[in-house]
């Protein structure tokens, strides 16, 4: 088995050398696993490639390489340059820090990459690590992602995929042994918008932006990624890059006027 591991924090991020030992347990003594990561941190960027600019990759060990790209573009360089010819059979991303469930899959480019290895018809699963900072955090903010990593991915292997899927996983932020369980459950969308603009002001008296997070989890629907995820479980949602929204199709096209207007003059 060929797997390919990436992920959005970085080659040097801890989350990936927790995705790399999970590759290698799938993968087996007779497996390979390639890492071609970003050179630095690329969160945030979705499925975002580098379309109008040049990517460079420099190899940094055996079959380990890093991209001044983005997530999706090391996907992209993985299967098409430094593995050309080669079948991949897997493409993990992660561990990202931090979990992407409801409308954070939308910005993830742990999510992104993972996507990508869906459309090049490549089996996909992102992977994420919850963390907290308030009282009952882990000691260990990688402790479920770490201790049940492999396992998780080895029951999401069994799940159907088809065409354009790939897996969206996410382990809650307690200690391995508190893990409820895993759940198949869809993406969820909270109650409001994902981000607010926060203004710092520097010492020299300039105004910069940031984007804070709202972290809302407990307003999206019960049963959704981002409740079960703080209630405990791991979770595991099939998602397609194919965006349509089908159950308004129908009255979409009964809104339509009986005659459109002409463009021509």
């Amino acid at each position: 088995m060929r797997i390919l591991v990436t992920n959005d924090d970085g080659i040097n991020a801890p989350g990936l050398a927790i995705a790399e030992r999970i590759a290698h347990d799938i993968a087996g003594a007779d497996g390979e696993v390639w890492v071609v990561a970003p050179e630095g941190e690329r969160s945030g960027v979705g499925h975002c490639i580098s379309y109008v600019g040049p990517v460079r990759y420099a190899q940094q060990g055996e079959r380990r390489y890093s991209v001044d790209g983005y997530p999706a573009d090391c996907v992209l360089i993985g299967l098409n340059q430094i593995l050309q010819g080669k079948p991949v059979d897997l493409v993990l991303s992660g561990v990202n820090r931090g979990h992407n469930v409801a409308e954070d899959v939308v910005y993830s480019g742990t999510a992104g990459a993972a996507m990508e290895g869906g459309l090049n018809r490549v089996r996909s699963i992102a992977l994420s690590q919850f963390y907290r900072s308030t009282d009952g955090a882990p000691d260990d903010l990688w402790s479920a992602s770490r201790t049940l990593g492999t396992e998780a991915v080895r029951a999401v292997l069994a799940m159907p995929s088809t065409d354009t899927v790939f897996y969206n996983v996410n382990f809650p932020a307690v200690d391995a042994s508190d893990v409820a369980g895993i759940k198949v459950c869809p993406q969820g969308i909270r109650a409001e918008a994902t981000f607010e603009v926060t203004d710092v002001t520097s010492p020299s008296g300039r105004t910069f932006h940031f984007y804070k997070h709202r972290t809302a989890n407990i307003s999206a629907p019960e049963g959704s990624d981002a409740r079960l995820c703080i209630e405990g479980w791991i979770t595991a949602t099939p998602l397609r890059p194919n965006l349509t929204a089908h159950d308004l199709m129908d009255a979409a096209v009964g809104a339509l006027p009986a005659s459109f207007p002409s463009a021509a003059p």
